[in-house]
């Protein structure tokens, strides 16, 4: 049976279904609620507004970047589950009328959780999730300090997708192209045709 879902004060009475993140993990369930309300075009994110099924929408994004930067996870970097949950939610909205916006925050998202779990520094999420902030300007450019299982994790998660986010698969392949993989191991951890 799943953990009742953890409510703050800082919930509104019409989002009462979208917890208000109070730690990474439900932060993690609360994007499975945008994800779902992508899927389906229904549900407390999409309420008092038109939505089509598998629509993302900057309304979608803008949820999305509320529920990432919540003062409870500001200064934690990304995790693993809010990472699996934003790869869900570009693989659900197959129709994109975000300019672009959840498409930066992905790959900025993604960039976060790597660099931190891979011992390196991340700056707040509140700046590096920033439409403001340009990605190079925190996020590693070279795969030195970068774990490879984080890399092979990444291109896993990319492989094989019908949308392919340009911004985070050119950053993913720079850092392999600095990265120690050996080149037999190479199509394994990317699928290169797919940029």
């Amino acid at each position: 049976m799943p953990a009742p879902t953890v409510l703050t004060a800082e919930t509104s009475a019409e989002t009462s279904d979208v917890p208000q993140p109070s730690c990474r993990q439900t932060a993690a369930h609360a994007l499975t609620i945008v994800r779902d309300g992508v899927i389906t075009g229904e549900g407390p994110t999409t309420k008092g507004r038109i939505h089509f099924s598998r629509a993302l929408d900057a309304d979608d994004a803008a949820w999305c970047a509320r529920i990432l930067t919540a003062s409870a996870v500001e200064h934690q970097p990304v995790s693993r589950a809010e990472a699996e949950a934003l790869f869900e939610i570009s693989d659900a909205g197959a129709e994109r009328t975000d300019d672009g916006r959840f498409d930066d925050l992905l790959a900025k998202a993604i960039a976060h959780h790597a660099a931190s779990e891979s011992g390196l520094p991340v700056p707040p999420r509140t700046v590096a999730l920033s439409p403001d902030t340009p990605i190079e300007s925190w996020a590693p450019v070279k795969a030195v300090n970068i774990d490879t299982h984080v890399l092979e994790w990444i291109a896993g998660q990319m492989r094989g997708k019908r949308r392919v986010n340009h911004r985070l698969a050119t950053m993913v392949a720079a850092l392999l192209g600095v990265a120690v993989v050996p080149l037999a191991q190479l199509p394994a951890v990317m699928d290169l045709g797919m940029m």
